[in-house]
């Protein structure tokens, strides 16, 4: 049995003891700042937790944060170690489909070439060691705009990329790996419970007649009432598709966690686990700016030489990434960006920091700040990690996970 699936079979075997239900938490590792908080808090809560790594974040070109997918799986072994974290920890691929890596959709790769360059994503984390991969061809930029994608071409794609990962996990002699498909984006076609319904009939019968009738998705995503720009979730609509799935041996697995104002309702629906991941470069920006504020007051006081510029820095790159353009809602395409609203700006800003944080810039205007504070007695890189920290603890209490280390061996 995979990793994932014992995880979640003993959580299952718990509840059956206690009535107590929990959700495993999934943080996305926008960052080197989130991955050494994530270890910090994990082992505070005594708790398992999950990394679902994008491929624009982590792939075989490095991504944003700036490693492949065997480094990553290194740094994670490392910054486990420097706490002593000895629990589970999952690593994952979040998303990973054609044109959903975005020099794909940029560059307009053809079908052939995005899904061979998705396989060989999958290969790199296989030979990685990662745990679970989240299959998720619900995007196709050849699509007319206004149409969604016909169901039976996922469920298709979803197969032949499973299909793939497994023939290459087994003949290498991998360990078992667990799997997630769906996604809770309109344009994937499972927003509707008809549309959910049929997806999963055609996955079923594909896995079978490619011989992988014992291999089944453990978590299928659902779209649960929340999404980039909604925070609350939808119990109804949570609970019904927790019982869909459920008879197949699957849980429900919710995105867009971010914020979401009653993340206590996540495990007392059977969701299976949950993302997070923008909320934590937000976090990440906002200690960053409280920083800059106290160098500030002490360059003011003659006890700094040179301000770090860090706020200006950061908006500077972020505007000419041009990444924040991709976030945009449809009455902003057509507006330059300081004309956009004083708050989306600065959300725009926020959520973006995660695509520059590795830029030299950044990381110079980072040591700078990181160097005045410290020299005058302040721990920088501590107030960072506290503040992403105290951001991830109301998830791990939340979804009931705190001493669940306890009971996993």
């Amino acid at each position: 049995m995979a990793k994932t699936e014992k995880i979640l079979s003993r959580i299952e075997e718990l509840k059956s003891q206690t009535g107590v239900p929990r959700t495993l938490f999934a943080v996305c590792p926008n960052s080197l700042s989130v991955i050494k908080a994530s270890f910090r808090a994990a082992k505070r809560n005594n708790a398992p937790i999950k990394f679902a790594a994008t491929l624009n974040q982590i792939d075989s070109d490095k991504g944003y944060v700036g490693i492949t997918q065997k480094e990553f799986t290194k740094l994670l072994a490392d910054e486990a170690r420097s706490v002593n974290f000895n629990g589970p920890y999952i690593v994952a691929i979040d998303h990973g489909g054609p044109w959903l890596k975005d020099k794909q959709s940029q560059e307009k790769w053809n079908l052939e070439k995005a899904m061979n360059g998705v396989k060989k994503s999958f290969e790199d984390a296989i030979e990685a060691n990662y745990d679970l991969i989240h299959v998720d061809p619900t995007v196709d930029i050849f699509v007319p705009a206004g149409e969604i994608i016909d169901i039976r071409v996922v469920a298709q794609r979803t197969v032949e990329l499973i299909k793939h990962s497994e023939n290459f996990r087994r003949s290498h002699n991998y360990p078992p790996i667990s799997y997630e498909v769906g996604t809770e984006e309109v344009h994937g076609g499972l927003a509707d419970e008809d549309t959910f319904d049929t997806f999963i009939a055609l996955l079923k019968n594909g896995l079978e007649k490619e011989g992988l009738s014992d291999v089944w998705p453990c978590f299928i995503v659902g779209k649960v009432g929340t999404d980039l720009h909604t925070t609350t979730f939808d119990k109804e609509v949570a609970t019904t598709l927790t019982k869909k799935v459920r008879k197949f041996g699957s849980y429900i697995k919710g995105h867009y966690t971010d914020g979401v104002v009653n993340p206590g309702d996540y495990p007392l629906c059977g969701i299976g686990a949950a993302n997070v991941g923008p909320e934590f470069t937000m976090s990440e920006y906002d200690a960053l700016i409280e920083l800059e504020q106290m160098e500030k007051g002490l360059y003011e006081n003659d006890q700094i030489a040179v301000l770090s510029t860090m706020k200006q820095t950061l908006w500077n790159l972020v505007i000419g990434s041009n990444r924040w353009k991709k976030w945009l809602q449809p009455d902003e395409m057509d507006i330059p960006f300081e004309n956009i609203s004083t708050g989306r700006k600065e959300w725009l800003i926020k959520t973006g920091c995660r695509y520059i944080w590795q830029h030299p810039e950044a990381l110079v205007a980072r040591y700078r700040l990181y160097e005045n504070l410290n020299r005058n007695g302040i721990d920088a890189e501590e107030v960072v990690l506290s503040r992403i920290e105290r951001d991830m603890d109301k998830y791990f209490y939340a979804f009931n996970l705190v001493n669940l280390n306890d009971y996993l061996s």
